[in-house]
């Protein structure tokens, strides 16, 4: 994932911001605002679950801007909410990562990392600001991605975030998702999944991956298959 490739998908980034620039202490007193959170950033839904115990999910927001220039390309930068509205908690972060520098990694590092394929062709990642020819493009980015999440407020429920933080892990088959939080997150966002997947599964040309859920938490994830080569299924017409 190149600079070019990442703003290209995006429409140059600025095709669907979903917040401005924040300001600075120094704006405040007159001067340009121009630190880390003053570049547009785009916003993009899905269902987390904890690695350590899949029953326990979470529609999590994403809000993200890329970190760029770096040896091993681009990495999307995530602050994670638990809604979308002005009050909303900030309960953790993220970063993307391309498959090229995941391969990368060490073995005991790679754990900690959970793949996107599923999410993408089975319609549970959308981008709600954005046209569906931009999310398509944006979709043909983060399948090739992994993802590192931590939610720091491990319980949105309480009054302050107490308890340990939760090692987040992407769902990657059928029956996976609780099905109650999969409805309430389209009803909110006026999408119907089912029609997404068929859509995307259409224009990759590529079947929904089958992966189980980890064993544990040192379980490595794997993008497409639970065993031999890690490769994708063509879709059947």
């Amino acid at each position: 994932m190149d600079r070019r490739e990442l703003f290209g998908a995006l429409g140059a980034i600025g095709a669907a911001p979903v917040c401005g620039s924040l300001p600075t202490a120094a704006a405040a007193h007159g001067e340009k605002a121009d630190g880390p959170m003053s570049a547009p950033h785009f916003h993009f839904c899905g269902i987390h679950m904890a690695k350590k115990n899949p029953n326990v999910q979470f529609i999590t927001q994403h809000y993200c801007a890329a970190h760029t220039g770096g040896p091993e390309g681009d990495v999307f930068q995530c602050v994670l909410f638990d809604g979308t509205g002005k009050n909303a908690k900030l309960i953790g972060v993220e970063y993307l990562i391309p498959d090229e520098a995941y391969r990368k990694l060490p073995d005991d590092e790679k754990k900690y990392w959970h793949a996107h394929t599923y999410e993408v062709l089975g319609g549970g990642l959308i981008a709600p600001g954005m046209t569906p020819k931009e999310e398509m493009d944006f979709m043909k980015v983060v399948i090739k991605t992994w993802g590192k999440a931590w939610h720091t407020w491990p319980d949105p429920k309480t009054a302050v975030p107490v308890g340990e933080p939760l090692l987040i892990w992407s769902l990657m088959g059928d029956g996976q998702a609780d099905e109650k939080l999969l409805a309430r997150r389209d009803s909110e966002f006026k999408v119907d999944t089912a029609k997404v997947r068929a859509a995307r599964e259409k224009e990759f040309g590529l079947a929904a991956p089958n992966v189980a859920p980890p064993k544990d938490v040192n379980a490595v994830g794997r993008m497409w298959t639970d065993t031999g080569e890690d490769k994708p299924t063509p879709k059947k017409p």
